[in-house]
C-alpha cells in the first residue's frame, strides 16, 4: 500500500503576497511565521536579492489538514481558463434554496476581499448548484 502524501498547491501569479492573503481571508489559511534568525517576514524579504525580493508567499491550514499553498511570481500574465481551480465547499450537504442562499451569503462576503462573480451553474439531474468566482488575478474557483 502506498503512503498519503501532503499535497502542495501552487498559483502562477503577479503579486504573491497579495493573492496569498485573498486565499488567507477566504480560506481561514494563515502565513506561517518567518524564517529563523528573521523577525518579521519583511526582514526575510530584505535579506533577499532584489530580483528575488517578493517573488513567493506561503500560507497555510493552520489546523494542518488542507495543503499548504504557494504563491510564485512569473513574468507572464493569466491568458486562459485555469486547467485545475479550487472548489470551496460551502454548501456540502445542501440543495436547493438553502445550498443556493450558503453560496450567495458566501459570494457577498469574498466580494469586499477582491473576489469577482463570474457565473452561477444551477443544479441540473447530475449536479449541485455552484457559484463560478474569480480571484483578486482572475483565476477562476469555485463556491461549490
Amino acid at each position: 500500500m502506498s503512503s498519503i502524501r501532503k499535497i502542495q498547491v501552487t498559483f502562477d501569479c503577479a503579486e504573491p503576497e497579495r493573492v496569498a492573503r485573498f486565499w488567507c481571508e477566504v480560506l481561514g489559511y494563515v502565513v506561517p511565521p518567518a524564517p529563523e534568525g528573521f523577525a518579521t517576514w519583511a526582514d526575510y524579504e530584505h535579506s533577499l536579492p532584489p530580483e528575488r525580493q517578493g517573488a513567493g508567499y506561503v500560507c497555510s491550514d493552520p489546523t494542518g489538514v488542507g495543503p499548504r499553498l504557494y504563491f510564485q511570481r512569473v513574468p507572464e500574465g493569466k491568458v486562459v481558463k485555469n486547467r485545475v481551480h479550487l472548489d470551496v465547499r460551502v454548501g456540502t450537504g445542501l440543495v436547493g434554496a438553502e445550498r443556493l442562499a450558503a453560496l450567495e451569503a458566501e459570494c457577498a462576503r469574498l466580494i469586499p476581499l477582491g473576489a469577482t462573480r463570474e457565473r452561477l451553474l444551477v443544479a441540473d439531474e447530475y449536479n449541485e448548484s455552484c457559484l463560478v468566482m474569480l480571484d483578486v488575478e482572475g483565476n477562476e474557483f469555485c463556491l461549490d
